[in-house]
């Protein structure tokens, strides 16, 4: 009954699509853009196309507010809310604007998650490179992608990469983000353990801001997921403002009771938006040219290609599941998905993302990829790439609203990093733990990722663990060439630098 019903959803598209070209449903201007877009062609409408672009946007606006938090960038020296809020919105606009002009896909681009946390966490900040120098190592690996995707070189490289570690990378990554998210929020915090979480004790309170943003953190992950649950397209950023919204409440509450850190936390002020364009200009742009060589010596190289390739490996699979997995769960009856279940259009998609990524170095962010939240608009109906076009409008006009969203604590975007690990975390299901040489390096790459705190390493020890179970197994053939030469790049990396 499926295949039937599918494939008369198929005839009935196609159908509409011969109607379409014989008597076009838009004139004027608009008839234009429904046969640049493919609007009509493709089934869909304007009406359609620009609630798809809205739901896109409302799911994944919160990276402009977490990419520039003290909680990500902010952490950076020399780095200022305002001017990275700044950075994100361009970065986004213009990945955007690729999507919709160049692959006319209804997907939308911003500096990834994960990659920005391995960028301040990993590069800058376990690793010692400069902010300049890390973009830097973004600028190369724009590069690597961009003549690997002119040569067709790049869906082959991960196609080679053993199925495991590649299922086993978001998740780790997840697993990172939900670490960070918990750790900034205070709700994760030093003990005779390393770890341990915040005392909630209302008997000894020594730090009542430090309680709230805790308690504020876990608040917010149970929005953001009653929210999800009840199918709220914009389920992380109502999570992020409403539990704001508690933060500042719960600490009014604390200075009516004589709290003298919860008063502190109502000195504010506001900014200029304008000062955040400003320092967009001195602090972020150009960067990669003007100081992105200073302080690299020669012993350095190792983890410099290291870095370069972490980054490749990951926004690789991060960008080829995303198109593939929500054009696959779309169904060939969205038009997205061509006789051969590849992804139309899927090297000019990844021709975008190249692009998108070094013009994210220049600007001043870590690498732009394909969100996977465009997959809540290609669910509303998202065809084409007027879609991306009104993704791109909204994140042009949120970009004057950076002292708005300067507001948001810390805290509330907390709820959001864990969210996302949620979500990346669901790609273990699909690893074969009942296979050592799957589970194994799956595993690998998963832990230490988080126990490390470092996305390379975890990445590095499931390509050595992988190699070193086959050869000694006798699966020689299993191995790629692909495969190996990483591996090896990688024994340099704990060898020679770590």
């Amino acid at each position: 009954m499926e295949n039937q019903k599918t494939e008369e959803q198929v005839a009935e598209n196609a159908a509409s699509s011969a109607e379409a070209a014989v008597n076009p449903k838009y004139k004027g201007f608009a008839g234009k853009l429904d046969g640049f877009f493919g609007i009509s062609k493709m089934g869909s409408s304007f009406k359609t196309e620009i609630l798809a672009g809205l739901t896109t946007f409302m799911t994944m606006v919160y990276i402009l507010i977490v990419n520039s938090n003290e909680d990500m960038f902010g952490a950076l020296p020399g780095v200022t809310f305002g001017g990275m809020y700044i950075v994100t919105a361009i970065s986004a606009i213009v990945g955007t604007l690729l999507m919709a002009f160049l692959a006319r896909l209804p997907f939308a681009q911003a500096p990834g998650m994960g990659l920005n946390a391995f960028f301040v966490f990993t590069i800058c900040i376990v690793m010692g490179y400069s902010y300049a120098n890390g973009l830097l190592i973004v600028l190369c690996s724009g590069v690597l992608f961009l003549i690997l995707t002119i040569f067709g070189a790049r869906q082959a490289i991960v196609r080679s990469v053993p199925k495991a570690i590649r299922l086993a990378i978001p998740a780790g990554i997840g697993l990172f983000i939900a670490f960070v998210g918990m750790q900034n929020a205070g709700l994760v915090v030093d003990s005779a353990t390393l770890v341990g979480m915040k005392s909630f004790n209302l008997l000894n309170i020594t730090n009542g801001v430090e309680m709230i943003a805790a308690a504020v953190s876990i608040l917010s992950l149970l929005m953001i997921a009653i929210f999800s649950k009840l199918k709220i397209k914009a389920a992380m950023v109502l999570g992020i403002i409403g539990s704001a919204i508690l933060y500042y409440i719960f600490c009014a509450i604390g200075v009516a009771t004589g709290s003298a850190t919860c008063k502190a936390v109502f000195d504010i002020e506001f900014s200029n938006p304008i000062q955040a364009f400003k320092d967009f200009g001195t602090m972020n742009f150009g960067k990669v040219f003007t100081e992105g060589f200073k302080g690299i010596e020669g012993n350095m190289i190792f983890d410099f290609i290291a870095a370069l390739v972490a980054f490749a490996m990951v926004d690789m699979f991060d960008t080829i599941g995303t198109l593939m997995g929500t054009c696959q769960a779309a169904g060939k009856e969205s038009g997205l998905i061509d006789d051969n279940g590849e992804v139309k259009n899927i090297q000019k998609a990844l021709l975008c993302d190249s692009i998108a990524t070094c013009t994210g170095a220049i600007l001043g962010t870590s690498t732009v990829t394909t969100f996977v939240e465009s997959s809540a608009g290609v669910a509303e109906g998202g065809r084409t790439g007027f879609t991306s076009l009104v993704v791109a409008i909204l994140f042009a006009i949120a970009m004057f609203l950076s002292p708005i969203a300067a507001l948001i604590p810390s805290c509330a975007t907390a709820g959001a990093l864990m969210y996302v690990g949620v979500l990346m975390i669901g790609n273990v299901t699909e690893i074969d733990w009942k296979d050592p040489a799957a589970a194994v390096p799956a595993f690998l790459t998963i832990s230490i990722m988080s126990f490390t705190y470092s996305i390379s390493y975890g990445i590095a020890a499931g390509f050595i663990s992988f190699v070193i179970i086959k050869l000694c197994t006798g699966k020689v053939k299993d191995i790629s060439v692909v495969t190996v030469i990483l591996s090896l790049l990688f024994i340099f990396m704990f060898l020679f630098t770590h």
